[in-house]
């Protein structure tokens, strides 16, 4: 809501997606840790992006670089006219639904960028899994993807479907774009998808 009421007095539409946008929390880590983290994310006192869920915990410090995510697959140009994304919850604490839905709002709105939520896998051209992908999704997720049209993506959203967070370990498909963080900020995941269709350098 202040962030509302902060646009109208500075006419400001959407927030800006540049080197300014700063969150401390999801962030890049840097230095060196004894700590013993829960989900693996230190070995060898360095940090492991894929599967920290920013707890906090450990002496690793925030940089606030929010370019959190691995690109796996080049992403064909002809998205570059409309990315539509269909969103799968795979047993999410709410989070990672919470900062998807985020992208689409006023103060982000991924429609600028071409980016648009799809009420249909039919019609989607990514899935996008939050929350661990585990075998009894497996075969609705399977499902949802093979309802897709070519050509086709999966991103995975959060710790938790990229390397299972707190749960365990995930199973099936190699993610083409892996979005970390624990949740990624709404920032991240639209920097992740221009990054991937080649809109951002």
């Amino acid at each position: 809501m202040m962030w509302f009421f902060k646009g109208i007095k500075k006419r400001i539409k959407t927030e800006k997606l540049n080197d300014k946008y700063k969150i401390k929390y999801p962030s890049a880590l840097e230095g060196k840790s004894d700590y013993k983290c829960p989900t693996d994310a230190i070995e060898d006192q360095k940090w492991v992006k894929e599967k920290c869920i920013f707890c906090e915990k450990c002496d690793l410090k925030p940089t606030y670089n929010q370019d959190l995510y691995n690109i796996n697959n080049n992403i064909p140009g002809l998205f570059k006219k409309s990315f539509y994304l269909y969103p799968v919850d795979s047993g999410t604490c709410g989070a990672c639904n919470t900062e998807f839905d985020t992208i689409f709002s006023p103060q982000y709105d991924a429609n600028r960028f071409k980016i648009f939520l799809s009420n249909t896998p039919r019609h989607a051209d990514a899935l996008v899994i939050m929350g661990v992908y585990t075998e009894g999704m497996e075969k609705i997720i399977e499902n949802a993807y093979d309802a897709m049209p070519e050509p086709k993506l999966l991103i995975g959203m959060g710790a938790c479907s990229i390397s299972g967070g707190i749960i365990g370990e995930k199973i099936g498909k190699k993610f083409d774009i892996e979005i970390l963080g624990c949740p990624p900020s709404p920032y991240t995941v639209i920097n992740a998808i221009l990054r991937a269709r080649g809109d951002v350098k």
